[in-house]
């Protein structure tokens, strides 16, 4: 059996409403990954439980908290991880975000497409920095950390 993601929740309740283009973003993101994910416990995890999960994440106490519960919803634990490790490269995201929704709106294609390779470098490194984060924790191949550093993004700036 192939460990993965099967629901994703956000408990986005303490933050304000995400915009129309953050709202996307996150409707793409849990999109993509419900479709491809690898989610993978270490071994002791896995003796206990070995199928498919639900992830809840959320801010609690200015920690990232990944709530893994089975596919019934019975909790497996959780992973409570510091938000300071991705300041930098999710304010370094929205940065270039904006520049990318702004550029679309009245640029030509070709910067267009350097802004958003751009962009793209960014989302590589947030996904990095994440799988060093969950390192001993949880496995997660470099789609599926670029999937989740999007919903953390959300989460970090409180949409």
């Amino acid at each position: 059996m192939t460990s993965r993601i099967i629901r994703i929740d956000i408990d986005d309740s303490a933050l304000p409403p995400p915009t129309p283009e953050i709202q996307q973003e996150r409707k793409v993101a849990i999109f993509d990954l419900l479709e491809d994910n690898s989610f993978t416990l270490p071994a002791a995890a896995r003796a206990e439980y070995d199928g498919s999960f639900a992830l809840n994440l959320s801010i609690r106490e200015r920690r990232l908290v990944f709530d893994v519960r089975t596919e019934d919803d019975q909790p497996i634990t959780a992973f409570h991880l510091s938000l300071g490790p991705f300041r930098q490269v999710v304010k370094d995201y929205y940065q270039i975000c904006e520049s990318y929704f702004d550029a679309v709106k009245r640029l030509p294609p070709s910067q267009i497409e350097a802004i958003d390779m751009a962009r793209r470098g960014i989302h590589n490194e947030g996904g990095r920095v994440l799988q060093e984060r969950l390192d001993g924790k949880a496995e997660i191949d470099i789609d599926t950390a670029r999937r989740l550093f999007t919903l953390i993004c959300v989460l970090h700036f409180g949409g």
